[in-house]
């Protein structure tokens, strides 16, 4: 069966690229960065270390991500991001730290899926505040999608968790959707989930509060 055929969930607006950033990405992504690839990755080896293993979709500047691979040193996780900048940052924050148990991809999630992840190979899968493409011609850009889905939970094993978070309300009924549609997911609470002490509050999350938007959280397991 030929590959589904994905339209891209992202537009790259590199925006300020400042000095500190740009000589992270040079530099610290031959120690944290892994190469995109066509052959499946060696989780255990790259991490030197058998560990729950997080895929983070869309890390963005890096805080959520490090703050949690800190909180969770027995946990290993491997970020996918696609803006240099927001990559830079990370970086710089994870050299700062001396974290050992976080890794990069710097590349489109779509084909990381495909071919980089084996099959049910991860524990936990973190997609924070993904682009809602509000506009309901754009709705078809949304990353969270069936076929996205469908691939994203083969990659999970079995009672692996998928959480999402999004303060657009018909972005979250939309995510429910899909996720409640596929077979191999069953939500862990009867609507939207309370937010988990691991998952803390970004400096975005904060203004959108201020404004009066509601954050949800959505979190299933694979069965």
């Amino acid at each position: 069966m030929p590959s589904p055929t994905f339209i891209r969930s992202y537009v790259l607006r590199q925006g300020y690229y400042s000095d500190a950033q740009r000589r992270a990405y040079e530099t610290l992504m031959p120690c944290y960065g892994i190469s995109f690839s066509t052959t499946p990755l060696d989780l255990a080896g790259i991490f030197c270390r058998a560990a729950p293993k997080i895929l983070e979709i869309g890390s963005g500047m890096g805080e959520t991500t490090v703050a949690i691979a800190q909180q969770q040193p027995e946990k290993d996780f491997i970020a996918v991001e696609v803006h240099a900048p927001g990559i830079g940052s990370l970086l710089n924050r994870t050299q700062q730290l001396g974290l050992t148990n976080l890794k990069v991809i710097a590349h489109d999630a779509y084909p990381v899926l495909q071919s980089m992840l084996p099959d049910e190979s991860l524990d936990g899968v973190h997609i924070f505040f993904p682009d809602p493409w509000p506009k309901a011609r754009h709705h078809k850009r949304r990353l969270i999608q069936p076929d996205f889905v469908s691939l994203l939970v083969t990659c999970m094993k079995p009672g692996a968790y998928l959480h999402i978070a999004t303060d657009w309300e018909n972005y979250a009924e939309y995510i429910l959707q899909v996720l409640g549609r596929e077979d191999r997911l069953i939500n862990t609470v009867d609507d939207y989930a309370s937010r988990p002490s691991y998952r803390p509050l970004t400096k975005f999350e904060e203004r959108g509060l201020k404004l009066g938007h509601t954050i949800r959280d959505i979190i299933f397991r694979k069965r």
